[in-house]
């Protein structure tokens, strides 16, 4: 009475009844049927398919009559060619069935990597925005090249005009009474207008 109860408890599933059928492996009968279908597939299956039909056909016609195994109208060559057609179908749309799932499969994974290149992408973009930003805030060497030009031209005039007030009064101190030998003849530039502006101006 107890076991009767143990096996009448639905919270637990009933054994199955009947006969076992064998299980098969999926993806080995997967990878067989893909290969009945790639040859299948190929031009070799339709020559090798078309001799065997034209010598079954020349066979029964032409062979002795006991010795046909398939008379006209060829009943045993109709099953069999369908029989080949009845079971190529089914294993035809499994192949075709595993091709699209792996498809999809690399599909996604061609969707993601997709979206992670955009990602990466647009990460580099924006750095690469970021860095041009920074670098307009940044003295070149071209920059510094032309500021340090300038400013030697700088330096050069400043030498020049230094040089001149130096001549200039030398040539002043020459000029005055008992102070040595005249100055000599060169030719004047646009400075000695201002240095002679200055010796005219009344003394205060």
């Amino acid at each position: 009475m107890t076991e009767q109860r143990r096996a009448e408890r639905l919270d637990q599933p009933r054994e199955p009844r009947g006969v076992k059928l064998p299980r098969l492996d999926q993806e080995a009968f997967g990878r067989w049927s893909e290969g009945i279908a790639r040859g299948m597939g190929t031009a070799m299956f339709i020559v090798y398919m078309t001799l065997v039909i034209t010598l079954w056909f020349a066979w029964n016609t032409l062979a002795p009559t006991d010795l046909r195994f398939d008379p006209y109208t060829f009943t045993f060559l109709t099953l069999v060619l369908s029989l080949q057609a009845s079971y190529a179908a089914p294993l035809i749309l499994l192949a075709q069935n595993r091709q699209a799932d792996r498809d999809r499969v690399a599909l996604e994974e061609d969707r993601r990597r997709a979206t992670m290149q955009k990602a990466d992408t647009e990460y580099l973009a924006r750095e690469i925005a970021a860095l041009r930003i920074a670098m307009g805030e940044v003295a070149t060497r071209d920059f510094l090249r032309s500021e340090l030009a300038r400013l030697a031209e700088e330096l050069d005039e400043a030498a020049q005009r230094r040089h001149r007030l130096e001549r200039r009064q030398q040539e002043r101190e020459a000029a005055r009474p008992g102070g040595g030998e005249p100055p000599l003849d060169e030719p004047r530039d646009e400075l000695d207008g201002d240095f002679a502006a200055r010796d005219s101006r009344p003394e205060g």
